[in-house]
């Protein structure tokens, strides 16, 4: 059995690869803020199948807090560290820059020397796709150069893997960035596009689309990236950055109406002024983790979606589009 710990574990990638870990025989330990970036009582709810698994503890805490850190590490032997603890999203990063230079880089920063005073040498790090930033080059592969990051979440994300790659180089950590594209399917955060977009359309209200609806994002199902997490953690690379990806592009204007006709229900657009920080498409080139890790994203949008769905109906039954 290894000991696993994960930061953020209590968010939506965090608690998916809680149980996937779980349920190979691992033990887990959760470090969460429980933050109010969204409602924290989603996060505990998603951690509620977990408190009386005997391999599983959550620690409540802050990783910007170096002591609570420096403890953590060294009262425990982990044999992997899973970092995915950070403030997402592109464009609350511009409204709060600073905080989130904080979280995403001091708080990695923290990890990183804690690991390496105390182990383990196994260090996986949840990067973004947004470190591409507006990238002609289609799709995104991992040798591409990532020097022009258009949001602070971005440059955070960017700076992160800088970090990770310096801790390698003169330490000996054993690190995977995996940058992530477009995370979605059950428990995703509520403000992501998917889960707003069908929220909205059960309530029968209209959608924000940002810019003609044109854009293009490589959306990718929850379960191909806890694939491709636990391939890397397993793999302990020395260093490597890997895309996550669908390996495949929607539109905005379509994940509208694919929703739409998941939920038989009509949608109301209104048209609003593309977003500073949005970029025009995201599209993973997923051929490296094909080969190292044996990643092959499984479901496709359309099925991911009416999984999500499915799952949304059953969170939601009092919802409905009548």
């Amino acid at each position: 059995m290894s000991h696993v710990l994960v930061t953020g574990g209590a968010g939506f990638i965090g608690s998916h690869l809680t149980r996937r870990l779980l349920d190979r025989g691992d033990a887990v330990t959760v470090l969460d803020d429980f933050n109010d970036y969204y409602d924290p009582r989603k996060k505990h709810a998603n951690i509620t199948p977990f408190r009386k698994h005997e391999a599983y503890r959550v620690v409540e805490g802050d990783i910007r807090d170096a002591e609570l850190v420096d403890r953590l590490f060294r009262e425990r032997s982990f044999d992997g560290v899973v970092h995915l603890a950070a403030r997402a999203g592109v464009r609350p990063s511009l409204a709060e820059p600073i905080l989130y230079e904080e979280v995403n880089c001091i708080g990695t920063l923290h990890l990183l020397q804690a690991a390496r005073e105390h182990g383990p040498e196994v260090f996986v790090f949840g990067s973004s796709s947004s470190v591409y930033g507006i990238n002609e080059k289609v799709p995104f592969g991992e040798d591409d150069e990532v020097n022009q990051p258009i949001s602070p979440y971005a440059t955070t994300k960017r700076a992160g893997e800088l970090l990770c790659y310096n801790y390698h180089h003169l330490y000996g950590l054993k690190t995977s960035c995996l940058r992530f594209f477009t995370v979605y399917g059950p428990a995703q955060r509520p403000e992501m596009a998917i889960h707003k977009f069908t929220d909205l359309l059960a309530r029968g209200e209209s959608i924000p689309m940002f810019g003609d609806g044109s854009s293009r994002r490589d959306y990718t199902f929850i379960s191909d990236i806890i694939d491709g997490v636990e391939a890397a953690l397993d793999a302990a690379f020395d260093f490597e950055i890997l895309n996550l990806g669908g390996a495949e592009t929607t539109s905005l204007q379509d994940l509208v109406h694919w929703i739409a006709a998941e939920l038989d229900a009509e949608p109301s657009i209104e048209y609003l002024p593309d977003q500073p920080g949005d970029v025009p498409i995201t599209y993973a080139d997923v051929t490296k983790a094909g080969r190292l890790l044996g990643y092959a994203p499984k479901v496709p949008i359309r099925d991911g979606l009416r999984r999500f769905v499915d799952w949304y109906r059953t969170n939601n039954p009092n919802r409905s589009t009548d």
